[in-house]
């Protein structure tokens, strides 16, 4: 009776999990999450007399922008704590070359565990150097990785968004290093 209860209890919280990150998925694609930074668009625009996009501006924020193989661009545009004790990092990859192409496989990482279930971005962590810890992507209850799965092949010029989700670093954590197998690693700061 304890097992079954314990597996409930998993199954539930794996439930919650990946609702929790596709909401956040969900509203960090909405373009009006950053309102800390709203008011100071407004002031730069009207004190400089340049056109073009800023960096700062609503959903245009980009936390990094890595390179990997056959022509792919991992652009990360979020990094956002939950309250549940989650860090939920989301973007897209791009294909900027001139074929189209498949993410590459070792972007799974090399788990046993995560391997078996396919094609993912399970391979992800964040590194936190002032405390000396890697944070590996987590994992359901049936150990898929909790990261966008079955990417189709992306031809070129395209993107499709991706999500990865880790456990949080302490609270006054707040840069960590992202890494993904085949991509180089970036330095990120985490919202929240």
């Amino acid at each position: 009776m304890s097992i079954r209860f314990t597996t409930r209890v998993r199954r539930g919280m794996a439930a919650l999990t990946v609702v929790a990150g596709l909401s956040l998925g969900v509203a960090g694609c909405g373009g009006g999450g950053n309102g800390d930074k709203k008011p100071e668009a407004p002031t730069s625009a009207s004190s400089g007399g340049e056109a073009g996009p800023s960096t700062q501006q609503g959903s245009d924020e980009v936390l990094a922008e890595v390179k990997g193989e056959d022509g792919l661009v991992l652009t990360i545009e979020s990094a956002a704590r939950d309250a549940g004790g989650f860090v939920t990092v989301s973007g897209e990859i791009k294909n900027d070359g001139a074929d189209a192409t498949r993410v590459p496989i070792r972007t799974r990482g090399d788990e046993t565990e995560i391997m078996r279930h396919g094609a993912s971005l399970g391979g992800a962590t964040l590194v936190d150097s002032g405390n000396k810890k890697r944070f590996y992507v987590l994992r359901d209850t049936d150990g898929r990785p909790l990261t966008t799965t079955d990417m189709p092949r992306i031809k070129p010029g395209a993107s499709i968004p991706v999500f990865m989700q880790f456990p949080a670093p302490p609270a006054d954590t707040t840069k960590v290093t992202f890494q993904l197998p085949t991509f180089a690693a970036a330095p990120i700061e985490i919202s929240g």
